[in-house]
């Protein structure tokens, strides 16, 4: 870390990022003092304020959280830990109610009951929804009013977290610059929480917003924290292919609505491949219209003959990108792409958020639980970033002194550059290129071999190293599995071997990537 002008010291808990599991995190820990430290203004340019789907929770009394569970283990390739799922599904109900209780306008039956959606390899519609496809921008809108009226919460917006501070072995504090760029400060803290995005935006293809960029787990890393299960990315089959960055996202209930995936020849592509079709786990999905793609046959979405014009009402996000676009759903198919949309890996935590790191909790897109495998089941997302926020919570109050704290108050620091587009562009279509939905050992070599050049451009950026870390440990950890599961799939071994998760530190990462000397 480069070196700092100003050390402040606070007993607040410290939480890092924005989007539900921040949040929640920050109300469940009333009333003990939390700062929490939001790169945008709050509720904005948090992937879970994207999240178009829902969260998958058994509400209907023909459903079962053991039902959810297997599902959740089958999506997972063999590499769910059983008892978190179990945990997790069993809390669901309970995160739809308290959520309701909140604020959050969920989709309702003349009855009272949820309107349940299905989504790919659920085996029944457990999916509660807002809109259609508002899920994740009222549910962040409901849990943004509740922190702000939360007295114990301090929000600080327009801060990002560059390192953490490590003495002794524990996390004792962490670096933060404006957003806009500015030198470093250290903020001394009892306890940091990082619930933060996850990393889609190393690819030059994401849904995720524009800061989703693997900075979160990278500062992680570059602290020593073991990093489970990075080689696991997840691709997103009907990411919308308009020219947009990020790509808008076409939400798979559309196709547990009943819409179809065909090629530019009409081919519904998907039938011979697999028998839920268009409902097939993401990853199968993912692929087959990535293979589309490269053989030039242009996939597409179709919704006419199950929506037709109740895309416009029923699914105003999508709706809008088609507008914008160009395209009217109601008459045309919606041109698609496979797209760098969740993050199953990340900081490795127990079933209570513990890091392998002393002072240092996870939970979020950033954590890796165990839960989502090697493909995470549709909707499962969201949900997991609520049960643990509270699980978090508990542990936080449990394990570190309470008092009040004053609120913190952050100098105005010199203006520093943020890292250069040109490299951070590079980056993107190196993980696109190496690490992407088909991977093999040349293509992750290259990659590895690129990122070490890019960091050899703007040595010590924190911004940016924190990005290249979590890049290496993705490709790294995809070079390691010499076998295709899940999200990842290798094409120099397609072979399923027996299952294992995977744990590095960045130093093991950085080991298995060429020396700068190697890329010359």
């Amino acid at each position: 870390m480069r070196p700092v002008a100003t050390t402040l010291t606070t007993e607040r808990v410290v939480i890092i990022g924005a989007g539900l599991a921040a949040l929640t995190a920050a109300r469940l820990l009333a009333p003990r003092p939390v700062l929490l430290i939001s790169p945008e203004p709050l509720g904005q340019g948090a992937s879970s304020a994207w999240a178009q789907g829902g969260v998958a929770a058994a509400m209907d009394p023909s459903d079962s959280p053991e039902a959810h569970a297997a599902d959740t283990l089958r999506a997972g390739a063999g590499l769910v830990e059983p008892e978190v799922a179990r945990l997790v599904t069993g809390a669901a109900p309970a995160q739809i109610l308290a959520l309701t209780e909140i604020g959050a306008p969920f989709d309702r039956r003349p009855d009272g009951g949820y309107v349940l959606s299905r989504e790919a390899a659920h085996g029944a519609a457990r999916v509660v929804r807002v809109k259609g496809d508002q899920a994740g921008a009222e549910i962040t809108r409901a849990l943004v009013a509740a922190v702000r009226a939360t007295p114990s919460a301090q929000v600080v917006e327009g801060w990002l977290a560059s390192a953490l501070l490590v003495e002794d072995g524990r996390v004792c504090g962490l670096g933060l610059m404006r957003s806009s760029g500015s030198q470093e400060l250290l903020l001394r803290a009892p306890a940091v929480l990082l619930a933060a995005g996850g990393s889609g935006g190393l690819y030059a293809v994401t849904t995720n917003p524009p800061r989703i960029s693997g900075q979160a787990i990278g500062l992680a890393a570059r602290a020593g924290a073991v990093i489970a299960d990075a080689e696991f990315v997840q691709f997103h089959p009907t990411a919308m292919d308009v020219g947009e960055d990020p790509a808008p996202l076409a939400t798979e209930a559309l196709r547990g609505e009943g819409a179809h995936l065909l090629n530019r020849l009409g081919e519904r592509f998907m039938l011979p491949l697999h028998p839920e079709a268009e409902l097939a786990p993401r990853d199968v999905v993912a692929r087959a219209v990535y293979l589309q793609s490269q053989a030039g046959l242009r996939p597409m979405l179709d919704t006419r003959a199950c929506l037709g014009a109740r895309i416009l009402d029923e699914f105003p996000a999508v709706a809008g990108a088609c507008a914008r676009a160009g395209i009217d759903p109601t008459r045309s198919q919606i041109p698609v792409a496979a797209a760098a949309h969740y993050h199953m890996g990340g900081v490795e935590t127990d079933r209570d958020g513990h890091s392998s790191l002393p002072g240092l909790w996870a939970c979020g897109e950033a954590a890796s639980t165990g839960l989502h495998g090697a493909n995470r089941l549709a909707s499962n997302g969201l949900l997991e970033a609520l049960a643990f926020a509270g699980r978090c919570a508990a542990s936080i109050t449990a394990e570190t002194p309470a008092g009040d704290a004053a609120p913190v108050v952050l100098p105005e620091l010199p203006p520093a550059p943020l890292p250069d587009p040109a490299l951070v562009l590079r980056l993107r279509q190196a993980m696109t290129a190496g690490a992407g939905v088909v991977r093999d050992a040349a293509g992750l070599t290259a990659c590895l071999r690129e990122i070490a050049a890019i960091e050899a451009a703007a040595p010590g950026h924190p911004v940016l190293r924190n990005m290249t870390a979590t890049a290496t440990l993705i490709a790294a950890a995809a070079l390691d599995r010499r076998e295709s599961r899940g999200a990842h799939c290798r094409s120099d071994y397609p072979q399923t071997e027996a299952p294992r998760r995977s744990h590095l530190t960045l130093a093991q990462a950085l080991a298995l990537r060429p020396s700068l000397e190697e890329t010359r």
